[in-house]
């Protein structure tokens, strides 16, 4: 693996994007953000601009919430560090528009093989409640620890956010 791998893990508003932001901004390199939410409504475009409205200025923010692998393979450099917030959005985008999570899932980390910067991605942890109850919603789980296991094994850092307080895994 060319490119420094983080991945940072916690529950809904336990500041995990708050942490990955600050970790971002002291590496130092220039910044770009790969967002991945889709505002399909009113309440989630709100939440987009406050997300880019607290995240304040020297990003340069690219909209990826599908081709995540070619925006990584097309922005990816020696010289910046890429924030990609989030990857169970990006999970429910495939599975929103039917696509084949497993291949674009392989696609991306065929991706990640061959960059050459660093990337720190933001991720919900999924699998500590219970068992949902439908079909759709189990699917999403498995993907989302999949794809959380086979990060973390090859990602020199992993770390777990609760309440704003980082515990670092790996």
């Amino acid at each position: 693996m060319q490119g420094e791998i983080t991945l940072i893990l916690g529950g809904v508003r336990s500041g995990k994007s708050k942490f990955a932001e600050t970790y971002v901004i002291e590496h130092g390199a220039p910044r770009l953000y790969l967002a991945t939410a889709e505002a399909f409504d009113s309440e989630m475009a709100d939440r987009i601009a406050r997300h880019r409205l607290d995240r304040g200025e020297g990003w340069t923010t690219i909209e990826a919430p599908l081709d995540l692998s070619g925006a990584l393979a097309a922005n990816s450099t020696v010289d910046n560090i890429i924030l990609v917030d989030c990857l169970t959005l990006w999970l429910s985008n495939l599975m929103g528009h039917n696509r084949d999570v497993e291949e674009d899932i392989d696609r991306f980390f065929k991706t990640l093989s061959g960059l050459p910067g660093p990337v720190v991605f933001v991720s919900n942890e999924v699998g500590q409640g219970i068992v949902p109850d439908n079909a759709l919603a189990r699917a999403f789980r498995d993907h989302a620890g999949r794809l959380h296991q086979r990060l973390a094994h090859i990602a020199g850092k992993v770390y777990f956010i609760t309440a704003g307080l980082p515990q670092r895994l790996k």
